[in-house]
C-alpha cells in the first residue's frame, strides 16, 4: 500500500512515501513492473488492438439472443418473440431492439458451439482449451503486464463490485476468471474492487488522513507536489515507473467520477431494473444476481472503454452469473430472464458500441460476448431452458473486421450448427490474431503455449484481418 506522509515541511525521500513495510530501496511494485515489462522488445508483435469480452454467464440460449427461430413449434420458438433488424431478412430475440437498430455493426455467429459438454465453467474466456488460463493473461505473457510509459495493467478482470460495493460477492464458484494456468502469477489480471487484485493492486491504493482525503483539491495538490518534489536521483527506471503509476493517470482511468455525467447517465442500466420486483417472494436462489446485473452492467461496460482507451489490451466484464434461466425456483424461466437480463444487455452493449464509435476507438476495440454454453432448443415446464453444449449465441462487434453480416446457421430447431461449426478454440484464435501478429510471434521461441493457443484452430471464416 502507498501511504503519503504530509508532515508539513513538505517532502523528502526519507519520510514521504512508503509501500507496504518495504523501504525505498526494496520496493514490491518496482520489482512486479521490472519483471511485467520484460517482454515489451516484442512490441512488433503487438497489433494496436484491444478486446472487451463480455462473458455472459450462466449459460444464454441462442433462441432467445440471436436465432429467434419463429418458424419452429412453439415449444422451440423464442418465447420473447422476435424483431426485425437493420440487416434484411434477419430477426433477434424480442428483448434486443437497440441492437437490432445497430445489427449493421454486429457480427453474429449462429454455428458457434461447445461441441458435447455443458458445464458452467468458463471455457471461452479461463478454461481448458486456453491452458485453462484468462486470455488477458495469454495476451500480457506476450505485451508485459503493464503498459510502458503509462503503468496502466493490460489485463483487468470487471466483476458487478468493480463499480458498485454493495453488488454480490465474485462469482468464481465454477472457475476462477483470474486463473493464470502455466504463465505466472506475473500476468494475472487485476480485479478492481476485490481482495484477490494482488499485489500490484494493493500497491496502488493512496492512503492519507480522512479529513484531507474528503478534499480532492487538497489531494490534487499534494499528488502535484510530490510530482514537483520528488528527488529521483538514484532512483532506476523501474522504481521511477512505480512513482509515475501510483500518482500519475493510471488511477484516473478506474475512477468513473472523471467521466462526463452525460455519458454515465446514458450507460446507466439501473433504471431498466425494479429489484423490489425482482425480489419479491425471492429472497434465495440467484435472483440477487439479476440486480447485481441490472445495477451494474452499464457501469462496467463504461469502465471497460476507460481502461482501453487508456493503454489496458484486455479486460474481462462478467454478469455474474445473471443468465441462468431454469425456471426452477433458484432462477427464473426464459420470459422473465430475458426482461430482466436481456433488456440490460441490449442497452449496455448498444450504448458501448455507441461510445465506442463517437470515440474513434470502434476498429481497434473487439468486442466479444458470449457464456459457457447454450441452452435446449425445447422449452422445459415452467418456462425455462436446460444446459445444452451443442449451440450458443456469439457476438461480435469491431476490431476492424467486417460487420453487419450472420456467420452460419443452426438446424431448424436451433440445436446444432447445420454450417461448419465454430469452436472454442476457433474463437481464441480470432482474438488472439487481432491482438497479435501471429506471424511476428512464431519468431520468438518463449512463446509457445501463446503460439499454441493462437494456432489450435483457424480465426472464424468471416471474421479475419
Amino acid at each position: 500500500m502507498l501511504t503519503l506522509i504530509d508532515d508539513g515541511r513538505g517532502f523528502s525521500r526519507r519520510s514521504f512515501l512508503r509501500i507496504g513495510s518495504l523501504a525505498l530501496g526494496g520496493l514490491t511494485l518496482p520489482q512486479l513492473l521490472a519483471a511485467k515489462t520484460a517482454n515489451l522488445t516484442n512490441s512488433k508483435i503487438l497489433r494496436d488492438k484491444a478486446v472487451i469480452f463480455l462473458f455472459m454467464h450462466g449459460g444464454p440460449s441462442q433462441i432467445e439472443t440471436f436465432d429467434p427461430k419463429m418458424s419452429a413449434p412453439v415449444e422451440i420458438r423464442s418465447i420473447t418473440g422476435e424483431v426485425k433488424t437493420s440487416i434484411p431478412g434477419v430477426t433477434f430475440g424480442g428483448t434486443f431492439p437497440k441492437l437490432a437498430e445497430r445489427a449493421k455493426r454486429l457480427a453474429i455467429v449462429r454455428s458457434f458451439t461447445f461441441g458435447g459438454r455443458s458445464d458452467h465453467d468458463l471455457r471461452p474466456i479461463a478454461g481448458r482449451e486456453s491452458l485453462d488460463a484468462n486470455l488477458g493473461t495469454i495476451y500480457s505473457r506476450v505485451a508485459g503486464a503493464n503498459r510502458p510509459g503509462r503503468g496502466m495493467p493490460t489485463n483487468v478482470v470487471l466483476f458487478p463490485q468493480s463499480v458498485d460495493p454493495t453488488a454480490g460477492p465474485n462469482n468464481n464458484s465454477f472457475g476462477r476468471f483470474d486463473n493464470v494456468g502455466p504463465f505466472g502469477s506475473a500476468y494475472a489480471p487485476l480485479v478492481p474492487g476485490s481482495s484477490g487484485g494482488g499485489s500490484i493492486q494493493q500497491d496502488m491504493k493512496l492512503k492519507m488522513s480522512r479529513d484531507r482525503m474528503d478534499d480532492r483539491r487538497e489531494l490534487s495538490t499534494l499528488l502535484d507536489g510530490v510530482k514537483r518534489k520528488l528527488d529521483f536521483e538514484g532512483f532506476d527506471d523501474y522504481q521511477r515507473q512505480a512513482y509515475e503509476t501510483i500518482i500519475g493517470g493510471v488511477e484516473k482511468a478506474f475512477d468513473l467520477s472523471q467521466e462526463d455525467s452525460r455519458t454515465i447517465d446514458r450507460y446507466d442500466t439501473s433504471r431498466l431494473v425494479n429489484p423490489e420486483s425482482i425480489l419479491k417472494g425471492r429472497k434465495l436462489g440467484f435472483y440477487p444476481r439479476y440486480v447485481d446485473h441490472g445495477k451494474t452492467l452499464g457501469k462496467e461496460l463504461l469502465l471497460a472503454r476507460r481502461l482501453v482507451e487508456a493503454g489496458c489490451g484486455f479486460v474481462t466484464v462478467t454478469t455474474n452469473f445473471a443468465w441462468d434461466m431454469h425456471a426452477d425456483g433458484n432462477n427464473p424461466g426464459m420470459e422473465e430472464g430475458m426482461n430482466f437480463s436481456g433488456t440490460v444487455f441490449d442497452h449496455a452493449v448498444s450504448v458501448l458500441l455507441d461510445d465506442l464509435r463517437d470515440r474513434g476507438l470502434e476498429d481497434k476495440v473487439l468486442l466479444v460476448a458470449t457464456g459457457e454454453m447454450g441452452r435446449t432448443p425445447k422449452l422445459e415446464k415452467g418456462g425455462g431452458r436446460n444446459h445444452w453444449p451443442h449451440s450458443a449465441p456469439l457476438l461480435v462487434a469491431g476490431g476492424g473486421f467486417p460487420m453487419g453480416q450472420v456467420i452460419g446457421q443452426t438446424t431448424r430447431d436451433g440445436g446444432k450448427p447445420a454450417t461448419e461449426p465454430a469452436t472454442v478454440e476457433s474463437l481464441h484464435a480470432t482474438i488472439l490474431h487481432t491482438l497479435l501478429d501471429i506471424g511476428q510471434l512464431r519468431l520468438q521461441t518463449q512463446f509457445q503455449e501463446v503460439i499454441r493457443i493462437a494456432t489450435a484452430a483457424e480465426p472464424i471464416p468471416g471474421l479475419r484481418l
